[in-house]
């Protein structure tokens, strides 16, 4: 979270122009290659470094100990519970997802699959328009991007949102009705009491 509010500017901007660099390489080389071009930048960063520490020990001028001693002695494995833990979460997640999709596409609830099928079919305009890769693209700088901008103009945005649920909540009124076979508009007043007439 700190990294997506910019809360360590400098942090953030060599995250955010990492993972952009690194996807937009994509249109032009393959991840293979792209994966193995920075595993190779790493792996000769970190020997030269540690040949550098280790040349300034034999010549008595260091210690010896490269910096990254504290990340090598650094405890990431798992206990046996934490990793049963994990892998129950993993299970409940998988198996609620296919029964999601089971409700979805065998029409378990056919409101759900029609909003669905509409979303699918969305999704095809939005493949002929781009690929995965931009829309990944746009997510990341959407990622880094949004969220401060929200939290900068919260209550504009708040306020827009709400005036777009009261449009929304209206229509799914009006649907509704219709799908009941119309009628009178609800009664909005309190305690249900009917205006007079004259």
């Amino acid at each position: 979270m700190d990294l997506i509010y910019w809360k360590d500017t400098e942090r953030t901007g060599m995250v955010f122009t990492g993972l952009v660099v690194g996807l937009l390489s994509l249109f032009q080389l393959s991840i293979i290659t792209i994966i193995s071009t920075i595993s190779l930048g790493a792996l000769c960063f970190t020997v030269s470094v540690s040949l550098y520490y280790k040349i300034l020990h034999v010549l008595n001028m260091g210690d010896g100990v490269p910096p990254f001693k504290a990340y090598l002695d650094l405890d990431i494995s798992f206990s046996g519970e934490l990793a049963d833990q994990y892998m129950q979460k993993t299970i409940v997640a998988v198996v609620s997802a296919a029964n999601s999709l089971k409700n979805l596409f065998l029409v378990g609830s056919l409101f759900d699959s029609l909003k669905l099928l509409a979303l699918i079919y969305l999704l095809t305009f939005l493949g002929d328009l781009c690929n995965g890769l931009t829309v990944l693209i746009m997510g990341v700088i959407a990622l880094f991007s949004l969220p401060l901008f929200y939290r900068q103009h919260q209550a504009k945005v708040d306020g827009f949102f709400a005036g777009i649920q009261a449009n929304v909540d209206n229509v799914k009124d009006i649907l509704h009705r219709i799908a009941q076979g119309g009628g009178p508009t609800p009664d909005t007043t309190p305690g249900g009491a009917k205006p007079k007439t004259q």
